[in-house]
């Protein structure tokens, strides 16, 4: 069975680094063309270096419905009708609920839930048009389970995730599949950025303790003994869109070698 991808348009957000420029990979090397979008374009521009004329970097600030909106259409005007959408952008900001300001809160939000919608609108109002498509949202396994120092990060996964399969029952009748991949703990920059302050061997130390778990932290470990790399989740994101999903929608898949002890 085909993939499906060969010479078909993707839009990924959050494409300049971690996961989301491992998914520009591995939807490149499966054939598609990809409009890499981040915020900053030192790691998209190095994108479209590598992969030539398959990838298109654009600048883009998903917190903006204007600008996403227009992304989209110049993306369709010049390179043809986007088939895939994959929302990776996010932000993680560490604190308590009473430590949490509105501000923090607010930028969670705009970026992690407010992100999604605009993207996801877009994209699939000319996907349902079109009666097919694929859309993509990066969650987090902290959506389906709570965690202590990340509130506004848990919450705002739970609502794009929720979102998503929203999204997916509306489109279903339209061809159009909406389904959420769910990391754990994967070793980006944004792993990394809980461990700016250790020092590089204290930073092994870490990354163990995170296999092991923390009970007074209220985290089980890792069962399957690893961090992931950003290429396991953008595996899962490839497979949600190829045509080997081509009857899943509406679901969530936690790739989080079983952190969450989901049954």
């Amino acid at each position: 069975m085909s993939t499906g991808f060969d010479g078909r348009l993707a839009l990924v957000t959050g494409a300049g680094r971690g996961i989301g420029a491992a998914v520009v990979a591995s939807l490149v090397e499966r054939g598609a063309r990809v409009v890499a979008t981040d915020i900053t374009s030192g790691g998209i521009e190095a994108l479209a270096r590598k992969y030539g004329s398959r990838v298109v970097a654009r600048p883009l600030d998903v917190t903006d419905a204007e600008a996403v909106e227009a992304a989209v259409e110049e993306a369709e005007q010049a390179l043809g009708p986007l088939e895939f959408a994959v929302n990776v952008a996010g932000v993680l900001r560490n604190a308590d609920v009473l430590d949490t300001t509105d501000a923090h809160w607010a930028a969670t939000f705009a970026v992690n839930v407010d992100g999604v919608f605009h993207v996801s609108r877009s994209a699939a109002r000319r996907m349902a048009a079109r009666g097919r498509g694929g859309i993509v949202t990066v969650a987090s396994n902290a959506a389906g389970i709570p965690r202590a120092g990340m509130a506004a990060y848990a919450a705002s996964k739970a609502a794009s995730a929720m979102f998503t399969k929203c999204l997916g029952l509306e489109m279903a009748a339209h061809g159009v599949r909406c389904n959420s991949v769910c990391p754990g703990s994967t070793m980006t920059d944004m792993q990394r950025a809980m461990w700016a302050d250790l020092d590089p061997a204290d930073v092994t130390a870490a990354a163990d303790r995170v296999v092991a778990g923390d009970l007074a932290a209220y985290r089980t470990g890792i069962p399957l003994g690893r961090i992931a790399d950003p290429a396991d989740i953008a595996d899962a994101v490839t497979f949600l869109l190829s045509d080997r999903a081509r009857h899943i929608t509406m679901q969530d898949l936690y790739v989080d070698g079983g952190a969450t002890l989901r049954a």
